[in-house]
C-alpha cells in the first residue's frame, strides 16, 4: 500500500488517501473480481440523472399498462409489504395503499406517492429496486436508454476474461435485471455481459453488512474469501468486505463522495492500474 497524500484530488475534493499505485491481480491469487456499479464502473450522474428520473417519469404509465398482468400484480404485493413497513416504523413519506378491491386508479395514485417518495430519497429498498428495473428494461428495449461504463472497465473486463483464471461479478443494490440492463447495452461498449459470470443484489443482504459478502464467496466457491477482490467507491462497503475476508480497492472517480481520512484502503482511479 502507498504512503498517503494530502490535498486536493481531481474533482477538488480534498483527500489524504493511500496512494494510487497499480495493483497486481496475480500477486495476491485473486481468481474472482466483484465490481460495484454506480460511482465504480459507471458515472454517478449516470444513475441520478437518467435511470432514475426515467422511472420516476414512467412509473404511473407502467402501473396503469400492466397492472393486471401477474408480474406488476407480484411487484405490487412486493411495494405493499415495504409500505406497510414503512407506515408502521413512521417514515414521514409513506402513503396509505387502498386494499386491492378499491377502484384501480386510487390504488395507482397511493403507489406512485410511494413510489416518487422513494426514488427521491435514494432509498435502496428490494421492492423498489424490482419495479425500477422493469420501467428500465422499457427505456433500453426501446433505445431510450444505454448503458454507461468507464472504457477503463470494460478494457478491463475483456483483459481479465481473456486470462481464463479471473471470473467477474457484479453486486449492485440494483435489481440483477437492471445490472444486465446496463451491461447488455452499453452506449460505447455494446454487450459486456460475455465477459459477466454472475450477478449479485441485495438479495444476498446489504452492501454494508460483512456476511453479504460471506455469502457471495461461499457461492464464487473459491477457497479463500482472500482470493475475492472488491472494488467499491463506498467507505462503509468496503470495511465489510474487508471484514469478510475480500482484498478491496475503492474507486476514485470524479463526482464521488469524499472518503474519510485515514480509511486505509488503496484506492485507483482506473481499473488499468489493476493488472494481471
Amino acid at each position: 500500500m502507498g504512503a498517503a497524500r494530502a490535498g486536493n484530488g481531481s474533482d477538488g475534493i480534498a483527500t489524504n488517501l493511500p496512494e494510487a499505485d497499480d495493483y497486481c491481480l496475480t500477486a495476491r491469487d485473486i481468481r474472482c473480481v466483484v465490481l460495484d456499479i454506480e460511482g465504480t464502473t459507471t458515472p454517478i450522474p449516470f444513475v441520478t440523472d437518467v435511470l432514475f428520473p426515467y422511472a420516476r417519469s414512467n412509473v404511473r404509465a407502467y402501473l396503469v399498462d400492466t397492472y393486471r398482468t401477474r408480474q406488476t400484480m407480484d411487484d405490487v404485493a412486493f411495494l405493499r409489504a415495504q409500505i406497510d413497513k414503512d407506515l408502521a416504523d413512521g417514515v414521514p413519506s409513506a402513503v396509505l395503499v387502498p386494499p386491492p378491491s378499491a377502484p384501480e386508479e386510487e390504488v395507482i395514485d397511493a403507489l406512485v406517492a410511494n413510489v416518487e417518495a422513494m426514488i427521491d430519497a435514494d432509498r435502496k429498498l428490494p421492492a423498489l429496486k424490482q419495479l425500477q428495473g422493469r420501467i428500465w428494461r422499457l427505456g433500453f428495449d426501446g433505445g431510450e436508454i444505454q448503458g454507461v461504463v468507464y472504457d477503463d472497465v470494460a478494457e478491463a473486463l475483456a483483459r481479465w476474461h481473456g486470462t481464463g483464471t479471473v471470473r467477474s461479478y457484479i453486486y449492485s443494490s440494483g435489481s440483477r435485471e437492471a445490472q444486465r440492463l446496463i451491461f447488455g447495452n452499453t452506449e460505447a461498449h455494446g454487450d459486456l455481459r460475455r465477459y459477466l459470470s454472475a450477478f449479485f443484489d441485495t438479495s444476498v443482504g446489504g452492501k454494508r453488512e460483512p456476511r453479504s459478502y460471506y455469502e457471495i464467496w461461499q457461492t464464487l466457491g473459491v477457497d479463500s474469501p482472500s482470493q475475492i477482490l472488491f472494488l467499491t467507491d463506498v467507505y462503509q462497503e468496503a470495511t465489510a468486505a474487508r471484514d469478510a475476508g475480500f482484498e478491496v480497492l475503492i474507486s476514485i472517480r470524479p463526482g464521488n463522495a469524499p472518503l474519510p481520512e485515514d480509511h486505509g484502503f488503496q484506492t485507483i482511479t482506473s481499473f488499468a492500474q489493476i493488472s494481471v
